[in-house]
This record gives C-alpha cells, sequence and structure tokens, in this order.
C-alpha cells in the first residue's frame, strides 16, 4: 500500500503485509482524523510494526517546572502536519517500514523506582524482535529504562545525548533517580560505550568545576553549544561521527531543551542561548550513514509553549528519526 493511504479499513489485530501509512492529508483534513503521531496507525490495529512511535508521560522525576507528563500528548497533536516524502533525506519514512502508534506505556505516576521497571518492560515488549522504537516523553528519567531495554536486545550503545544540561549529576535530595541523573546510573550499569559517546549543546550555569570533571570520568565527549558559533557545524559532524563510530548500535537522546527558549518555550529548565532547530534536525539528519537502534525526545511541557513552537520542533525531530530509520532499510 503506498504511503498516505487513507485504508481504514483494517480491523484491530489483523496482520497487514504491506505497510500502511498515514492519513492522507488530500482527502481527510489535516485538523481531523486520527490523533495519533503523524496520524499513523494504531499498532492494535495493524497487528505489527517495524518502527512504534510510543509515549512516556512520566514527569515524576522534574527538579523545577512540572508538565512533561503531557508532552506525549502535545508532541502527537503537533505532528499533524507532517507528510509522506522527506526531501531533505530523500526518503518515505512509511514507504518501506511499517511505523505504528504505539500508544503510552502505562507505569506508577506516584514512585519513581516501580515507573522505571514498568518503562523498560513495557519499551522491551516493543524491541524485542528486533523491531525500532522512537519515544516521546514525558521527562528525561526516562533515557534509563528505555537503554535498559535497548540493551536487552543490541547490548552497550553509543549515546548522542543533545541537552543544555549533563544529566550526570549523582543524586537530588539524596534521590537517586531524577531527570538530572540518568545517564549516571546508565554509566553506572554499563549502559553505553564510554568514548563512543557524547553530550551536545551543553550549555548554562553549574554548581562547581566538579560538575564538569565528575561527567568526564564517565566517558563522554562533549561539545558545548558555544562550539556552533565558532566552528562550521559540518566540523561538529565529523567530529561525532568518529566519536561514535559507523557499525556501533547508536542511541540519540534529546532533551528539548537543548533548543534555544526562543526556539522551544515549552520545557522544564529552559536555557538561554541553544542551538535553533534548524541545526538540532541538520545534526540529526547528519546520522543517516549510523547504526541508529532508537531515540527518545523528551522534556516538552506543553502549558509553556506558545504556538506549538516546542511541540512542533519535537514533532519534527521524531520524525527524522523514523526517515533515518527508513533510509537505513533500503
Amino acid at each position: 500500500m503506498p504511503p498516505g493511504s487513507t485504508n481504514n479499513n483494517h480491523g484491530a489485530g489483523v496482520v497487514v503485509d504491506t505497510p500502511v501509512g498515514p492519513l492522507n492529508g488530500l482527502v481527510i483534513p489535516r485538523y481531523a482524523g486520527h490523533s495519533t503521531f503523524a496520524r499513523l496507525p494504531r499498532l492494535e490495529d495493524i497487528g505489527r510494526h517495524d518502527v512504534a512511535v510510543v509515549g512516556v508521560p512520566f514527569d515524576t522525576g522534574v527538579t523545577y517546572r512540572p508538565g512533561a507528563r503531557f508532552g506525549p500528548a502535545h508532541i502527537r497533536q503537533s505532528s499533524r502536519l507532517l507528510r509522506t516524502y522527506n526531501p531533505a533525506l530523500d526518503v518515505e519514512p512509511f514507504a518501506n517500514q511499517q511505523v505504528v502508534d504505539a500508544g503510552d506505556i502505562a507505569f506508577n505516576p506516584f514512585d519513581i523506582d516501580t515507573a522505571v521497571g514498568q518503562i523498560e518492560a513495557g519499551a522491551f515488549e516493543l524491541i524485542r524482535n528486533g523491531e525500532r522504537l522512537v519515544t516521546l516523553g514525558g521527562d528525561h528519567t526516562i533515557a534509563y529504562p528505555l537503554l535498559k531495554a535497548i540493551n536487552r536486545v543490541h547490548g552497550p550503545v553509543a549515546l548522542v545525548h543533545f541537552d543544555a544540561h549533563l544529566d550526570t549529576w549523582d543524586t537530588y535530595f539524596d534521590t537517586p533517580l531524577t531527570h538530572g541523573t540518568p545517564f549516571r546510573r546508565a554509566a553506572e550499569d554499563g549502559l553505553f560505550i564510554q568514548g563512543h559517546s557524547a553530550h551536545v549543546g551543553i550549555r548554562g550555569s553549574l554548581y562547581s568545576p566538579n560538575d564538569l570533571r565528575s561527567d568526564a570520568e564517565l566517558g563522554f565527549h562533549v561539545v558545548h553549544c558555544r562550539d556552533f558559533i565558532r566552528r562550521p557545524i559540518d566540523d561538529v559532524i565529523d567530529e561525532l561521527e568518529q566519536t561514535i563510530g559507523a557499525s556501533t548500535p547508536l542511541y540519540v537522546s534529546i532533551d528539548i531543551d537543548v533548543l534555544d527558549p526562543a526556539h522551544a518555550p515549552g520545557t522544564g529548565t529552559p536555557e538561554a542561548g541553544g542551538m535553533s532547530s534548524r541545526e538540532l534536525m541538520e545534526m540529526v539528519r547528519s546520522f543517516a550513514g549510523l547504526n541508529l537502534v532508537g531515540a527518545d525526545i523528551v522534556e516538552v511541557s506543553p502549558a509553556y509553549d506558545h504556538a506549538e513552537l516546542t511541540g512542533v520542533a519535537a514533532a519534527n525531530l521524531a520524525y527524522e528519526f523514523v526517515s533515518l530509520l527508513a533510509k537505513r532499510r533500503r
């Protein structure tokens, strides 16, 4: 079935061999129809998937503004204008792979430890047979259980983490797992490959110089946001590709606050002086030749979003990840 198909007569649980794409925007207006990501079919309506877009509406780990629990729904709403051909990557992301909206993973909203186990289990169910996952958060705490699930299938991965913040602090108020600590816990568990992983877009104030020294011990390469002023973006891309390695399984985690608040005001811990959405999308597209196995976009807090600026940026980033996965299948 061609991309943009309007066949919505498939019954729940019916396995369809040919990929079923989003609703056709030339037949059903963009503001109508499914409220799924990119108006894709739901997993329960197709019965199989190559790529699942799933929400994790969790924000129990935030330390400042709450509201990222509403991020997945907001990103889905902001994704209605996505179409079936990506000219930047020259790929039709829904033509050669079955992409579905897998809904939201259910978890305990009151207990972080319990939720982490449930999120890991829910993510693993979606990738256990080699499928790929693009996750919509939720706060950055969820990156830890997502990496645990990814490791059960692919082993340790190269991790590229786009963020204003390091997210490798040890604890907050003696709590070991919050949205500021997931990559410290991931390092302790050996979930990413030291020397093949990077933080990108880091900026803003810190508690002390020890924050940087402590982070360096975990084996991250750091690209500060000011590097995008002083260096051509192609140089940064080449540096990252050499760090990651062409065949190494790659996981990408994007905190939307890596973008400047002018581009993404709807987030919990905004920092001035960030990347533009154009720069970030170009960075993501540069991973086309790498072995991407999964990605997340987190920290979208719609209560602070104006005119869906943040939601649209997040939706397009998810679309780029789906496109990268399609391009690799060709």
